[in-house]
């Protein structure tokens, strides 16, 4: 039972290293990336689709994005939804591809996103801090119910203490990988 709990602990704080692992893919860097395009939304046919359902996403250059969309009437679509969105890119079509150019980021530009990566990360940690509160409440009732004992209980406690400790470092990590990134010049 304790190990049950103790797994599902685990897969959990590790669903949280992977969300924060995502969402940091998809800061800008400088680098032309298809993970900047992952959260963009399509308004076309009069529901919102993913971009990647419409189009595919290449890097042909280091500087830039190559959008080939399936449906060459769904261009004026997307390129709307790029200007929409906080990407901060202007989106060059000829009618059936859509390149875009990812310019240098500027120095505050970086720091800025670098503070916003401390707080992913933190928001990260929060969330592992969460899943081990609400497995720290499973064992306490566990030992109320008499079904466990005490000594099980402090085991089962130092156990997931250093899980949430690995997890923790495991985003931290994760966190300070984005952040050299989009440091380096």
């Amino acid at each position: 039972m304790i190990d049950e709990l103790l797994q599902d602990a685990e897969s959990r704080m590790q669903g949280a290293v992977n969300a924060l692992q995502a969402d940091l893919d998809s800061f800008r860097t400088g680098r032309a990336s298809p993970a900047l395009l992952d959260r963009l939304v399509v308004e076309i046919y009069g529901s919102p689709l993913k971009l990647n359902q419409l189009a595919g996403v290449s890097v042909p250059e280091p500087q830039q994005l190559l959008i080939k969309p399936y449906d060459a009437s769904s261009v004026s679509a997307i390129e709307r939804a790029i200007q929409k969105s906080d990407l901060g890119l202007t989106p060059n079509s000829d009618g059936k591809l859509i390149r875009l150019n990812i310019p240098p980021l500027t120095e505050e530009r970086r720091r800025e996103l670098a503070k916003q990566v401390g707080k992913r990360v933190e928001e990260s940690k929060v969330s592992i801090r969460n899943v081990r509160r609400d497995v720290q409440n499973d064992f306490r009732d566990m030992k109320s119910e008499k079904m466990i004992s005490e000594d099980e209980e402090k085991a089962a406690h130092e156990s997931l203490q250093k899980l949430t400790d690995k997890m923790v470092a495991n985003g931290e990590a994760v966190g300070k990988k984005k952040e050299s990134e989009l440091l380096q010049l």
